[in-house]
């Protein structure tokens, strides 16, 4: 053996025990969480063996875990690719991140027929997979909105960019950063968000009574659907409530959710989910809508350094309309999902410009008070109520939002009859049967709904002459 090679084998038997002592820091840095640690280590053994399907996959997941998502994906790829079981599941994460949601899913349902076939635990993979899902059901929902402007703003002041009328109410954030409350434009009826024995907030209602406020009650049927409930917002027919909370079902984070108040049970309905593009993978909050003006604020800290928030200002639509995923290009499904670009979000130059109108009119004159009556309602001849304070009787008052509810509810089924009937025509013979059952459930629902409404016209004008003392005609 000469010298050179004597050379070359001493050195190759001092620098394994140090490649070997590398990489074995550096699997544990990775085990214990210290990936940014653990990441430039792996960078230079995938440098090394650019083919090392382990390698990819350590240093893919450090750049995961440190925010370096763009970098940690074509390294995902080739370790997912080479059969690497966790690769899977970082590839799925990355994906859902990404709004891959399809994708997404295929990666977590090979992750864990792969954890099956070596005996191991699935039931981590199976809760991830349903997140996947659920994305992947949502952004197949996603609403087609137009975004007027959006205002990056200190989360500790978010508030200041909700520019909403009087007659919308009143949003304040509660003591000690406690949580938000709601306050309606009577000022008879307050929602707050409290804590619990348990540290986790919950909603609560309270009413104005003669001179002071009653002690906060739950709200009744939200306890179950999500805990955190906070940023309560309702709307003005006094039925509608917008929160957001943490749960089971969310995308991420905070979601926000609708519900309406059943007072046959004087508790609230199961709550929705709003979907896309108000909720995201990060936390998404304080929805409200100010329908003098017709605009509406949330706010969301997706890409937002720690400390900011996004507010988005939006036009509200009168009924939800949904891209059509299976025929719209799938990269503008996902802009308008995620939200990165407002201007993609434009569809309707004409209430863009409106709505840029009213919003510049709010800035400029923030403290003028439009002279707007809310609605028409005969009580008898003469005497017409424009607002909801025009009514002495508090049954009456309480059933008219109900009254204001149906009719919008009237109104919905009416436009979507309209789609029905459209389609309908132009529909072959098979495409008929499938919809002439759905079109008769509308058309008996309409009938039922305009005679709730008759009945509770009279209702309510009558409970409010009784009081009164109004002689009816």
């Amino acid at each position: 053996m000469n010298k050179r090679c004597i050379i070359i084998l001493l050195t190759l038997g001092f620098t394994y025990p140090l490649f070997s002592q590398t990489l074995t820091q550096a699997r544990k840095w990775f085990e214990e969480g210290n990936f940014a640690e653990a990441k430039p280590v792996f960078q230079r053994l995938v440098k090394q063996a650019p083919s090392n399907a382990n390698y990819n996959f350590w240093y893919g997941a450090c750049c995961y875990e440190t925010g370096e998502k763009e970098e940690a994906r074509p390294f995902l790829e080739k370790s997912a690719a080479r059969k690497v079981i966790n690769a899977y599941l970082y590839l799925g994460k990355l994906y859902y991140d990404l709004y891959l949601f399809d994708e997404a899913v295929e990666n977590i349902e090979n992750h864990i027929y792969w954890l099956e076939q070596k005996k191991r635990d699935t039931e981590s993979a199976e809760m991830e997979l349903e997140r996947c899902r659920r994305g992947a059901r949502m952004i197949r929902g996603t609403e087609k909105i137009n975004i007027i402007d959006s205002i990056v703003i200190d989360k500790a002041t978010f508030l200041s960019a909700y520019k909403l009328s009087e007659e919308s109410g009143t949003i304040t954030p509660g003591d000690n950063g406690s949580g938000f409350s709601f306050t309606n434009q009577m000022k008879d009826k307050m929602l707050v968000s409290l804590p619990n024995e348990d540290g986790t907030k919950q909603l609560y209602s309270s009413i104005y009574m003669i001179d002071k406020w009653s002690d906060p009650e739950p709200v009744k049927g939200l306890d179950e659907w999500g805990e955190n409930a906070d940023y309560p917002f309702m709307a003005s027919d006094g039925i509608t409530l917008y929160y957001a909370a943490k749960s089971e079902d969310n995308l991420g984070g905070y979601d926000i959710y609708v519900t309406r108040y059943n007072s046959d049970d004087n508790a609230y309905f199961r709550p929705d989910n709003i979907g896309m593009p108000f909720n995201s993978p990060w936390n998404d909050y304080m929805y409200a809508i100010d329908e003098l003006n017709n605009l509406g604020w949330f706010a969301s800290d997706r890409y937002q350094p720690e400390g900011k928030v996004c507010i988005y200002i939006f036009i509200p639509n009168e009924t939800k309309e949904i891209y059509d995923y299976e025929t719209t290009n799938r990269t503008l499904i996902t802009d308008a999902a995620t939200l990165k670009s407002i201007a993609k979000t434009q569809h309707n130059p004409e209430k863009i410009q409106e709505g840029r109108n009213a919003l510049a009119k709010i800035m400029s004159n923030p403290q003028k008070k439009e002279n707007k009556n809310d609605f028409h309602f005969i009580i008898k001849d003469g005497i017409i109520y424009t607002t909801l304070k025009d009514f002495r009787s508090e049954d009456a008052r309480k059933q008219f939002p109900i009254f204001l509810q149906k009719q919008k509810d009237l109104q919905a089924l009416r436009q979507t009859l309209k789609t029905l009937r459209n389609t309908y025509r132009q529909s072959d013979k098979n495409g008929k049967n499938k919809l002439s059952a759905e079109i008769l459930d509308k058309e008996k629902r309409e009938k039922e709904l305009q005679d709730e409404l008759k009945q509770l016209e009279i209702t309510i004008r009558n409970t409010e002459i009784k009081k009164t003392n109004i002689k009816a005609t």
